[in-house]
């Protein structure tokens, strides 16, 4: 980590923070202008803290993208609950996404009492987003909740799907930020390692391709990342479900499903590393890893 100090320089940690499925990787890959998060249309698709690094010549601003809080009772539910607790303490400015496109309820009840429960909350801009879908009615109720339980925060309305306000978002978070050092090199624009952000990609895949149950079932791993003479990133993953039936539905009617898979995780690898991708998918069972500590590590979830 660099720390290169700037005569003017801004710079700080922003917790993106927001329940499951708000667009909060959306918002951070399009804030970085490519992609290092897996999306999908589902909720939980993020499971932990994962940095983007945004740089210009008068500010380094770090977004913590972090998971939605979950009421699951496993340990990696209670390992995604503690990534968001850890990411609102230890941030210079909280990014609060709120979903205004519809009514409050109790999850953000609940992220409101955490953040209220702060000894030192740190400076709070409210982002709600998902503004082209706005009912009016609906979303004045909703403001107005927020504006009551947290009347200290800056609020503006975003949309992290077609970009509106998003640079407005972005000057007010930048004039929001202390002086600082720059932390990390400037081409630099994640925390990351290439193989975490291509395990994550796999998954986002398989949550939008796999419906019911099963793609809260899946975790992903990468084996192999390794870049050939030819300029071609070999990349070899594990994709790790919990009971054989589940392998059975991703590996699909002689393998169509794990060859979908396949064909758009390649593509969005290949959109996010600007390199041909040779991506070789195996399923394995791993019975009951949502409750294995030493799994859960494995894999990348801190407090396993």
């Amino acid at each position: 980590m660099e720390e290169n100090q700037k005569t003017d320089f801004r710079s700080g940690f922003v917790a993106l923070i927001g329940k499951p499925n708000v667009g909060k990787s959306t918002l951070l890959n399009r804030l970085l202008g490519q992609p290092i998060a897996g999306v999908s249309a589902k909720p939980q698709t993020t499971r932990r803290r994962q940095l983007g690094i945004l740089t210009t010549e008068t500010y380094q601003i770090i977004f913590v993208d972090t998971p939605g809080l979950t009421n699951a009772r496993d340990k990696l539910a209670r390992s995604i609950n503690a990534e968001v607790d850890f990411a609102l303490k230890d941030s210079d400015l909280l990014l609060l996404l709120v979903d205004a496109s519809n009514p409050a309820d109790e999850m953000d009840d609940r992220l409101l009492s955490a953040i209220q429960t702060l000894k030192t909350p740190p400076p709070i801009l409210i982002a709600f987003n998902k503004t082209d879908r706005l009912n009016k009615a609906a979303f004045e109720q909703l403001s107005g909740l927020y504006r009551e339980k947290l009347p200290e925060a800056r609020a503006l309305q975003i949309s992290a799907g077609d970009g509106s306000g998003v640079k407005a978002m972005l000057q007010e978070i930048v004039e929001m930020l202390p002086q600082g050092p720059q932390y990390y090199p400037e081409e630099q624009v994640t925390g990351d390692f290439e193989r975490d952000i291509a395990a994550e990609m796999i998954r986002a895949v398989c949550m939008e391709l796999l419906t019911d149950e099963i793609p809260y079932a899946i975790a992903t791993q990468v084996q192999s990342y390794k870049e050939r003479e030819n300029g071609t990133l070999f990349i070899e993953a594990e994709i790790f479900v919990e009971r054989d039936n589940q392998k059975a539905i991703v590996i699909g009617n002689k393998g169509q499903m794990i060859r979908e898979i396949g064909t758009k995780a390649r593509e969005k690898l290949e959109q996010s590393t600007g390199q041909k991708v040779f991506l070789d998918l195996i399923v394995k069972v791993k019975k009951n890893w949502k409750n294995d500590p030493d799994f859960l590590k494995q894999i990348g979830i801190a407090g396993g």
